[in-house]
């Protein structure tokens, strides 16, 4: 597609928050709502994507206007949706699932992943059941009704921000810690990919592979990136 504009800007709409304009036309979604977002900070983040584009646009490069579509034109349609789809990843949560102990692999898990679960169970006042090898234990459903109250208290744009990061990191905790204050995203991104990376360290690294989790990784720091832009 070829850049069919000049002028990118940010204007405020009255009662509703900020939208990007390009030649004075407010954007909408792919699917025709207006991209109204709540901040400024994340309205001036949608209109660099579109000011830094070249005379061929590359869509790769709309990070945050994709995560915006979805949170409008998904979630806010149907957050119990979103919830639901979150909430499994409670149940499944890669942080729980430790090798048995007598593999190496263990130790390494439970140095980094353990005071990451801490800090999860301390916030939120909840406990997570802790598994060694792949066969599923449940989690308490006092644990998922605790987390299910609090992600209905967050707005759509947050739980998109948080599906992506759950799916990404197949884990609740990791886009749980990400909402924390002074949350260090590639620190949680490297908790969250630990047995990828011990894997390819220990079985060699294929450069297919590779391109997959640089992406994947890129996408995760940029919902955590999003979610850090709605706090103006």
């Amino acid at each position: 597609m070829k850049r069919f504009y000049e002028n990118v800007d940010v204007s405020e709409v009255v009662d509703a928050g900020w939208q990007v304009t390009l030649d004075g036309r407010g954007l909408r979604t792919v699917k025709g709502t207006p991209q109204i977002v709540p901040t400024r900070k994340l309205a001036e983040a949608l209109a660099r994507e579109w000011a830094e584009q070249s005379e061929d646009i590359d869509t790769s490069r709309f990070v945050h206007r994709d995560q915006t579509d979805f949170a409008i034109d998904m979630v806010a349609n149907d957050p119990e949706e979103a919830i639901s789809q979150i909430l499994k990843y409670a149940e499944t949560d890669t942080l729980c699932y430790r090798a048995d102990p007598e593999q190496p692999i263990f130790a390494r898990q439970q140095a980094v992943w353990e005071p990451l679960i801490k800090r999860v169970e301390q916030t939120h006042s909840i406990k997570f059941t802790r598994v060694s090898g792949i066969v599923h234990r449940p989690q308490p459903p006092e644990t998922l009704a605790t987390l299910s109250d609090f992600l209905r208290g967050r707005d759509h744009f947050t739980l998109a921000g948080m599906q992506t990061m759950a799916s990404l990191a197949a884990s609740l905790c990791i886009p749980l810690l990400a909402l924390e204050d002074g949350a260090e995203p590639i620190a949680l991104w490297r908790a969250a990919s630990l047995e990828e990376e011990w894997q390819s360290d220990l079985w060699g690294r294929d450069q297919e592979a590779e391109t997959r989790r640089r992406r994947r990784k890129e996408a995760f720091l940029a919902a955590c990136d999003g979610i850090g832009l709605l706090n103006d």
